[in-house]
């Protein structure tokens, strides 16, 4: 993102993105994983080398890496919750990076100004 450094097309910039904070649907902050894994009844077909694949989250709770099992029918649901975390973050980041040029720029906006009465 390219940032302007006039400060009303940084608060034009700024507004646009805060439009479109609000939320489109659930919100997840995690990773969704296929992991293969090896059951234990003997016989089975993952025994001999074709293990059993899965879905799962992987999330951070109190500093401690958690998994869980999605099943099939949500997968493609708790990848759209996943991507819109993905949109709202990205867009804070551009949100943060306006706020400080904003912040930078306002001493030579002021003086701009002044100079101009």
């Amino acid at each position: 993102m390219r940032i302007p450094r006039h400060p009303t097309q940084i608060r034009r910039m700024s507004e646009a993105r805060i439009k479109q904070l609000k939320a489109g649907g659930p919100v997840l902050g995690a990773s969704l994983v296929q992991i293969a894994k090896q059951c234990g009844r003997s016989g089975c077909h993952c025994q001999s080398g074709e293990k059993h694949v899965g879905t799962y989250l992987t999330f951070k709770e109190q500093g401690k890496t958690r998994t869980v099992y999605v099943p099939l029918e949500l997968r493609e649901e708790v990848a759209q919750w996943i991507a819109e975390h993905h949109r709202l973050k990205q867009l804070m980041q551009e949100l943060s990076a306006l706020s400080v040029t904003r912040v930078r720029t306002h001493v030579a906006t002021r003086r701009r100004r002044a100079g101009r009465s």
